[in-house]
């Protein structure tokens, strides 16, 4: 499982879902369901994230062991 920290950044650089969504070039759903671990990103779409935040992608998204 994926998990992932767009929130807490998206909260710490002001950003809605909308306009994280509009950097990123998806919609805004997207980013939500991503935000409630309903969607895996592609690597392309987590690299993009991470670079707006200034983070690596390893920063933004880790994986877990399904248990």
């Amino acid at each position: 499982m994926i998990r992932n920290k767009i929130r807490e950044y998206r909260a710490r650089d002001g950003l809605s879902q909308e306009e994280l969504a509009n950097r990123v070039g998806v919609r805004r759903e997207t980013i939500g369901n991503l935000e409630k671990g309903r969607y895996n990103p592609s690597l392309v779409l987590a690299w993009n994230i991470a670079k707006v935040f200034h983070a690596s992608i390893e920063d933004v998204f880790t994986v877990e062991e399904d248990s």
